[in-house]
């Protein structure tokens, strides 16, 4: 499998393919629910559209095969509105820390460990535009054996982000389908 994961700049195409909604007249996040919901639902592709534009972009996109398959959104966590007014996710320090706030994987490419693969660029990327720490709000699962359903798993696991050098630094009291979400941060240097 030829994957690749590129940051979303220059790429709002690729990002609307992924998390886009295409049926005329449809509703859907366009990964605005923590950057700022109250913007209109029709306003949405060209408010993401203008961050694809620009440094340091919304987040990272995988590609397989040079397919657009997913989506991981990462950017400073002062660009997310929802999380500087949240009273669910507290601050851990006076830093802006790096957020990766949710993952998205096109049906037909699920189950070949893209997250994986989302949640390293995503590091990779926030780190090479100089962030000190990023962090996740993953939920944790009662067992390894534990299903989630596609729609409470957007924003990763405990397990994944543990896999990938993140520790457990805080819990939440947000829940992703009725589980407890923690924060799980990672030094960049």
């Amino acid at each position: 499998m030829g994957t690749e994961v590129r940051p979303a700049v220059g790429r709002f195409a690729d990002f609307h393919e992924v998390v886009g909604v295409k049926k005329p007249g449809g509703q859907g996040c366009w990964c605005m629910s923590y950057r700022d919901s109250r913007v209109a639902n029709d306003d949405r592709p060209e408010f993401m559209r203008e961050l694809c534009a620009q440094e340091p972009g919304p987040g990272v996109l995988a590609y397989v095969e040079d397919e657009p398959a997913g989506w991981c959104s990462v950017a400073p966590r002062s660009s997310y509105r929802r999380l500087m007014n949240s009273r669910t996710i507290p601050f851990l320090d006076d830093r802006d820390a790096w957020s990766v706030v949710c993952f998205v994987v096109r049906p037909g490419f699920r189950g070949r460990g893209l997250m994986h693969e989302l949640l390293d660029a995503a590091v990779d990327h926030a780190a090479s535009h100089g962030a000190e720490v990023i962090e996740g709000y993953p939920l944790e699962l009662e067992t390894e054996a534990s299903r989630v359903d596609v729609i409470s798993g957007y924003v990763g696991t405990t397990e994944l982000f543990s896999a990938h050098g993140f520790e457990a630094a805080a819990p939440t009291s947000a829940h992703s389908g009725h589980r407890p979400r923690w924060i799980m941060r990672r030094e960049l240097g």
